[in-house]
């Protein structure tokens, strides 16, 4: 059992469906509204957990309703929250409008910028028991700072999805086992701009670049890419689909990157077929059972 430590962020999802985007100034009628557990963090630390991973969260949210929600969760799903801080914020909120297939998304960070660099230190034995650290960017840039060099510290692959998308310092990269960006994200981390065979070849080895439903990409040490197919699934809410791949990733990791992203690749997929971003997250039976049928 791959025991995972997920350091990032919890947010409650309020998801919205319509027929299409608004424009801007206009007003729409939505089909149909709904709440669900979510934010990066949390998303992949349930998504590692269902997948058969031992998963620790170390995070933080609000003294409030949505806060002691999200807890209640994430404990039914089997993720260690003892180390899931509180503070006197509001719980990280996002609001994503579904429509044409796709999803777009505002966060409002909330208590998740509350977790701080000096957290971690007092949290520091996580990162000794843990197998493969993971993270994102819906927290402070010195906190995943930080998290990268304690998983160096103790000679932990520290895995990292750049989203949302902003530039990260050379000290950062470095220190990345494994990039996990989509097309965009990937131009966003590394603050350049060209295709994104040639960005990818500038991290030979550490980025594996996921391109929605046509599977993921990783740059090989020696600059060749490997591409891994994704797999055909008739898709209902992507919103969960990166979060998905990046937890089963990390739950995966011991079997070898290219056999992980496989893995991973097939649980996104199945991911998309239910709504929500926690709620469609597959479990390893589930999964094995898709394999098994697509064999």
């Amino acid at each position: 059992m791959t025991r995972v430590l997920v350091v990032g962020s919890v947010n409650m999802d309020l998801v919205v469906e319509a027929e299409r985007y608004p424009r801007l100034g206009e007003t729409l009628f939505g089909k149909r509204f709904a709440s669900y557990p979510g934010g990066k963090g949390a998303n992949q630390a349930v998504a590692a957990a269902r997948l058969g991973a031992q998963v620790s969260l170390l995070g933080c949210v609000g003294r409030d309703m949505f806060g002691s929600q999200l807890k209640e969760t994430l404990r039914a799903e089997g993720v260690d929250i003892g180390r899931l801080r509180e503070a006197d914020v509001a719980t990280g909120l996002a609001t994503i409008t579904l429509a044409e297939g796709d999803n777009a998304i505002v966060v409002v960070p909330g208590a998740n910028h509350q977790l701080l660099p000096e957290h971690l230190d007092q949290d520091e034995q996580a990162f000794r028991d843990a197998d493969v650290v993971l993270a994102q960017m819906e927290v402070p840039l010195a906190t995943v700072e930080r998290a990268a060099e304690l998983a160096q510290r103790h000679g932990k692959p520290f895995l990292l999805n750049p989203a949302p998308a902003r530039p990260l310092p050379s000290s950062l990269l470095e220190r990345t086992a494994l990039l996990t960006p989509n097309e965009h994200e990937l131009a966003q981390a590394l603050d350049e701009q060209g295709d994104w065979q040639t960005l990818m070849r500038k991290l030979p080895g550490r980025v594996a670049m996921t391109r929605g439903k046509d599977g993921a990409y990783f740059c090989r040490a020696d600059g060749s890419l490997h591409h891994q197919a994704g797999f055909v699934v008739s898709a209902v809410d992507t919103t969960g689909a990166g979060d998905t791949f990046n937890g089963a990733l990390a739950a995966f990791w011991p079997q070898g990157l290219e056999a992980a992203m496989a893995l991973a690749c097939a649980a996104a997929a199945l991911s998309v077929t239910r709504s929500g971003a926690q709620s469609g997250m597959p479990t390893l039976a589930a999964l094995q059972q898709m394999l098994k049928e697509q064999a």
